[in-house]
């Protein structure tokens, strides 16, 4: 039986991001995640019904039921899965109801901050 995984789309172009994600993969057990880099590969998100811009944008994560996660949602999915107690905890505690909303609300102002500046990403842009 195929054990199904958590799908990570990420922009590989961008170096933080990057950097984030090949933390990530270090500390995360081998084959809980399947990651996609889609600003070298976009067709992953067809499927998903998800622009590649939208995807550049915000971190999407899909889990192993099929679900959707967007921003600080897919964060704390991947956090939970993490081996670490400290990821599973600061998964818990950013799920909490006010705490989510702000680092919603932070989140969105420094992810629309940095596509705006990314080169990669003015050029989705100005396609449009």
């Amino acid at each position: 039986m195929k054990r199904k995984m958590i799908k990570v789309f990420f922009d590989g172009k961008c170096g933080l991001c990057s950097k984030e994600i090949n933390h990530y993969r270090d500390i995360a057990k081998g084959g809980d995640f399947l990651w996609e880099d889609i600003a070298s590969d976009p067709s992953p998100l067809i499927k998903l019904q998800v622009t590649q811009q939208d995807a550049l944008r915000r971190l999407h994560a899909q889990d192993s039921n099929g679900k959707l996660h967007i921003g600080v949602a897919a964060f704390i999915l991947i956090w939970q899965h993490l081996p670490r107690f400290k990821w599973a905890a600061l998964a818990s505690f950013v799920k909490l109801p006010m705490i989510f909303q702000i680092s919603e609300f932070l989140y969105h102002r420094f992810a629309d901050y940095r596509f705006a500046r990314l080169s990669h990403c003015k050029i989705l842009t100005q396609a449009d």
